[in-house]
């Protein structure tokens, strides 16, 4: 148990320390279509689509999890067994965030609105 603890936590270091260069290139943390704007429609769409995504990443980071405690499991029943919970538990929270996201896009077809539908645009690092 031992090892798998300290391969989780050796694996959970290295998905930070790629995740900072982004920090660091991050120019501006308010999302491009919030700029210049303070519409409340647009924050609530922002918002929105901000949930959706964080649940999904989290959902898809503990199914990654929970396989890594599966895989280094060893054989032990206790452990297969909440590596196991842990994996139904992320499908799970997949599940309902994909739900939630045909939810709001069947409203949005349906009642003509546009819940998290618009323009999107992805930041870039400006180049010199």
């Amino acid at each position: 148990m031992s090892k798998a603890k300290k391969l989780i936590g050796f694996a959970a270091l290295q998905a930070a320390a790629m995740t900072l260069p982004m920090a660091v290139f991050a120019q501006n943390i308010v999302p491009s279509e919030l700029q210049g704007n303070t519409d409340i429609i647009q924050i609530v769409r922002a918002v929105i689509r901000f949930i959706l995504l964080i649940a999904f990443v989290l959902a898809f980071i503990f199914l990654l999890i929970g396989g890594l405690r599966w895989i280094t499991a060893g054989g032990d029943e206790k452990s297969v067994a909440g590596a196991r919970g842990m994996i139904t538990a992320a499908l799970i929270g997949l599940v309902i965030v994909l739900l939630a996201f045909a939810i709001i896009k069947l409203v949005e077809t349906f009642f003509g609105v546009t819940i998290i539908s618009g323009s999107l645009t992805i930041p870039t690092v400006a180049g010199s």
